[in-house]
């Protein structure tokens, strides 16, 4: 596992950086004259923060691998005109809100409002254009691609439509023979059989197989074991994604928010959310990029999970802060926010330069 933060601007170092070099893009941008700090206010127009916007979409899209996930976090007012920018670059998955029920919205004066508030955040999840296919045009990405997809079966299906020919059976009498036996309509027959969408009968299919008469000439465990090698190697190129029932597998979250403590950053993201998006759309030992690092609370998740990863920090106080949070994260010490990572936390904000 390995871990970096740069001190920079975020479009320097990224057109610094190599071609589909990161798995995931896990990041939160300015939001656009909503936080009290210069870096939020550097432009007069939303349009010109969203052309802005564009020109980090343009580096994403050069440097996420074609099957990398892309998280972007935005705010209400600005989440449909960022999500329609990146939309020109990236495929959006998700409008993920992110809904709060701590904040400012609490000590509103209702009677006074005259529209509703907005206790949410977006997080846009996207992935490139076509990934499950072409993707973003690599000829050596593409051609593994139709290997794998129209090629790498194909021993196997030849395999089984043989022992079907052997048999003395088509497809259409193997349907015939499984609607009479579960006396109901549609088979699976054609999948076992044809190139259009292929796939491996199960156990419960092999068993009605041999009861119609089809002799395999080898072990089904070998022939499993085959195909699950060859499903493994194609599963690796495809974008990952997996969330259980435990987890939060809507695109409604509710992820509490880090309470204010002395020193924290004025954007800093809950580590658990962080978690949540490295574990779905990440594997065991990539690369995730956040290039607005801040609190670094994505290289936490990272590092706690196994993950790599570069942050990339304008400001250089929290580039160093981000840098000891991570080295103090990879000793083994775990928290949901800096100014706790040991029992005594007055010690660690000490580390970490929060006291002048």
């Amino acid at each position: 596992m390995a871990f970096e933060i740069k001190h920079g601007d975020c479009l320097e170092v990224m057109r610094g950086m190599a071609d589909n070099s990161v798995d995931a893009i896990v990041t939160d941008p300015p939001y656009f004259k909503v936080k009290g700090e210069a870096w939020d206010h550097q432009w007069e127009k939303p349009a010109q923060f969203i052309e802005w916007m564009g020109l980090l979409a343009e580096q994403w899209q050069r440097v996420l691998k074609p099957n990398g996930s892309l998280y972007v976090f935005a705010s209400p007012k600005m989440a449909a005109r960022v999500e329609v920018k990146i939309a020109e670059r990236f495929e959006v998955l998700n409008r993920i809100r992110w809904t709060k029920g701590e904040g400012w919205h609490q000590k509103a004066e209702k009677e006074a409002l005259r529209s509703y508030l907005s206790p949410w955040e977006e997080v846009i999840f996207a992935e490139h254009y076509n990934s499950d296919s072409i993707a973003k045009g690599e000829a050596g990405y593409v051609n593994k691609c139709d290997e794998l997809r129209g090629f790498v079966f194909e021993p196997l299906r030849a395999y089984l439509a043989g022992v079907r020919d052997a048999a003395g059976l088509s497809t259409g009498q193997v349907d015939e023979m499984w609607q009479a036996e579960r006396k109901s309509k549609g088979c699976m027959a054609g999948h076992w059989f044809g190139i259009s969408q292929w796939q491996l009968p199960t156990d419960e299919n092999f068993d009605f197989l041999e009861r119609c008469g089809l002799r395999f000439d080898r072990g089904r465990e070998d022939l499993r074991r085959e195909y699950e090698d060859l499903r493994s190697e194609y599963e690796d190129l495809r974008r990952p994604f997996a969330v259980t029932a435990e987890d939060q597998y809507t695109d409604v979250w509710t992820f509490p928010t880090v309470q204010a403590y002395e020193g924290k950053h004025v954007c800093e993201k809950p580590l658990a959310m962080m978690e949540h998006i490295i574990n779905a759309s990440t594997r065991p030992g990539a690369m995730v990029l956040d290039c607005f690092s801040g609190s670094a609370a994505t290289g936490h998740a990272c590092v706690n999970l196994g993950r790599d990863f570069i942050g990339i920090e304008l400001c250089e106080r929290w580039a160093a802060t981000g840098r000891r949070r991570l080295e103090l994260a990879s000793s083994g010490v775990k928290s949901k926010r800096i100014g706790a990572m040991v029992p005594d936390a007055t010690e660690v904000k000490r580390q970490l330069g929060l006291f002048s």
